[in-house]
């Protein structure tokens, strides 16, 4: 039976990875991450997801590189305020999806599949809630959304590499029915 899940916000977030001085890789989350997933176990591919993110919660645990990242160098969280994610179609083998949907970012919204590797069993919280988990990966090129801020190194390369790992960390809360009984 399809039902409809909130992400839970203070539960969730998004991480990201990227290259750094050819050398290393930076790390950073996204905390404010609401939507919904429409879900059936026993159908995944009918899976229906809506995620946005506020680019403002970024987190580098650098404040002068996280105002960077918000100024118009990079996601110029003033006009782009948000990233959005909205799933299209969903590829099940057993217990391994693929989730094919458009990525927003930067104004630029561009095809892009992530890789869900677990998604929990629904359990039931302390407060009768009910929940679901689930975990999603994939690697966007930051240049296809406009993202081009760079600068050459001495020694050859660039400062921040085009490839980002993304990863998704996501607790749903199961909504109650409109046709349930009173």
């Amino acid at each position: 039976m399809k039902n409809t899940y909130q992400i839970d916000a203070a539960h969730s977030s998004v991480q990201f990875s990227v290259r750094h001085l050819m050398v290393s890789n930076v790390k950073g989350t996204f905390s404010g991450v609401t939507g919904t997933v429409v879900y059936d176990p026993a159908e995944p591919a009918q899976t229906a997801i809506d995620a946005t993110v506020d680019v403002n919660t970024v987190n580098t645990n650098d404040e002068k590189r996280d105002g960077h990242l918000k100024s118009p160098d990079f996601f110029d969280a003033a006009q782009y305020p948000v990233m959005t994610f909205k799933g299209k179609h969903v590829e099940s083998s057993g217990d391994a999806h693929k989730v094919t949907g458009d990525l927003t970012l930067h104004g630029v919204t561009k095809e892009v599949t992530l890789t869900v590797e677990e998604v929990s069993d629904e359990t039931k919280d302390p407060w009768g809630n009910f929940r679901i988990g689930a975990n999603a990966k994939g690697k966007i090129k930051r240049s296809d959304f406009g993202l081009t801020w760079n600068a050459a190194l001495e020694t050859g390369g660039v400062m921040v590499g085009d490839d980002v790992k993304i990863e998704f960390e996501l607790q749903f809360v199961k909504q109650q029915s409109a046709t349930a009984e009173n």
